[in-house]
């Protein structure tokens, strides 16, 4: 084969192959096609998309690029949970214990905080000595003993896609359906499950900002898992405001303690309810999505949630002493509040700069080298339709960082509008795709 005539195919609205796309996929991985050659190859792709033919193709040679995971020495089915990732989004903290504790197996490959959205890895590190590195043989054990457990992406896992996401990141081709497609279920499905729940967030503060646009996203998400012959159930979700009121890695922690343990109830804790619901129906110990959320909202009730999460964290090397007493964790040195100049309702926020904001804390990376410092972030007080009084505060800000606070304040202040009339509430599940 050429390389170069499957550029000029893909340029030219044509479709490959799945013995073509193999061809291009390990040898650009093998390093016998260069960067320049394969970034065209990305960007005919970005341009011109691919069909579901083609995108089941793509995953499938990511996918055996490396190890594919067989649990079925472990008992029971095996059931994920993926975002593609928001502001304030830790349901994966509080939906793995719950789903456990029922007895369906969670096992979570999850990410790291990309741009304004913060990372699953990143939440469970602020627990101090938690391991989101462990090995498959230990990410098996802990499956086995506990029933949850949650890791970054290995070596092993994929390897085609770490080499093809950092070409996509240098070259304006992220934001791409059958790429993003390809990236995340080749992940997905090395990690041995048997079926996926999926929430697609849409909003100012998702990477797919327009509703048709996650969609499609998630509609391209279940042919291929569909293909791939699991079980899915897909939500389109909104993220025009941050999800729950805490944004930052131990702030976030902390909210996931107050909802399991504590019964606090907001959107964070509906849409944790919703999406664990599913993941128990999926793994049939419910008959319906209805039971299955009623299950999740019995265990919530009953404590075992926590109990399981406490489990989870110990399994996982990190110290339950943080979680049982959320006191005794580290503080921020510098805290401030932002308050409201007027009366009204909130009406807008730019979710987006709610998330930059967070980084400017120090709650995430600017570039790939910076240390996050776990316990920055914000405390968001109020939601789009609420009656805001003037002086309330809007928003707590902490950081170790005085110039952060500073830049912060900026963004969070110009992110936040509040006008005479009130907006309807927002509608959190947008469509229910499956």
């Amino acid at each position: 084969m050429n390389t170069v005539e499957l550029i000029r195919k893909k340029r030219n609205k044509e479709s490959l192959s799945k013995e073509e796309i193999l061809f291009l996929i390990n040898n650009y991985t093998k390093n016998k096609i260069p960067d320049y050659q394969f970034s065209a190859f990305l960007m005919a792709v970005y341009f011109n998309g691919m069909n579901k033919e083609e995108t089941s193709a793509l995953t499938e040679v990511m996918l055996y690029s490396g190890k594919v995971l067989n649990l079925n020495s472990i008992p029971g089915i095996k059931i994920d949970k993926h975002s593609t990732g928001g502001v304030g989004d830790k349901t994966s903290l509080i939906i793995a214990p719950i789903v456990a504790t029922v007895g369906v197996k969670v096992p979570m490959i999850s990410g790291r905080g990309l741009g304004h959205s913060g990372g699953t890895l990143d939440k469970l590190e602020a627990i101090p000595g938690f391991r989101t590195d462990l090995t498959l043989s230990e990410y098996k054990n802990v499956l086995k003993k506990v029933g949850a457990v949650l890791i970054g992406q290995t070596k092993e896992i994929a390897p085609a896609d770490k080499l093809i996401y950092a070409l996509r990141d240098v070259t304006a081709t992220v934001e791409s359906i059958p790429l993003i497609t390809g990236s995340i279920m080749s992940k997905k499905l090395a990690e041995g499950i048997d079926g996926l729940v999926l929430d697609v967030k849409t909003g100012n503060g998702a990477f797919m900002q327009k509703p048709e646009e996650a969609i499609a996203l998630a509609d391209s998400l279940i042919q291929t898992a569909k293909a791939f012959d699991k079980k899915v159930i897909g939500f389109v979700t909104d993220m025009n405001q941050p999800l729950g009121n805490y944004v930052g890695n131990w702030l976030e922690v902390y909210e996931s303690i107050q909802v399991l343990r504590d019964g606090k109830k907001n959107d964070l804790t509906e849409l944790s309810l919703i999406l664990a619901g599913s993941m128990i129906y999926l793994g049939k110990k419910a008959k319906t999505l209805d039971e299955g959320i009623e299950n999740a909202i019995r265990i919530l009730k009953s404590g075992k949630a926590f109990d399981k999460f406490v489990e989870i964290v110990k399994a996982q090397n990190g110290k339950t002493d943080f979680i049982l007493h959320t006191e005794k964790y580290p503080k921020s040195k510098f805290r401030e509040v932002i308050k409201a100049n007027s009366a009204g309702h909130l009406s807008e926020v730019n979710t987006y700069e709610i998330g930059m904001a967070a980084i400017d804390l120090g709650a995430g990376r600017k570039t790939k080298d910076d240390k996050i410092d776990p316990k920055a972030g914000i405390i968001y007080n109020y939601k789009i339709g609420d009656t805001i009084n003037k002086g309330v505060v809007l928003a707590e800000l902490f950081s170790d960082s005085k110039s952060g606070i500073d830049n912060a304040k900026k963004r969070i202040a110009s992110a936040i509008k509040i006008s005479k009339s009130k907006p309807q509430k927002l509608k959190l599940i947008k469509t229910i795709i499956n």
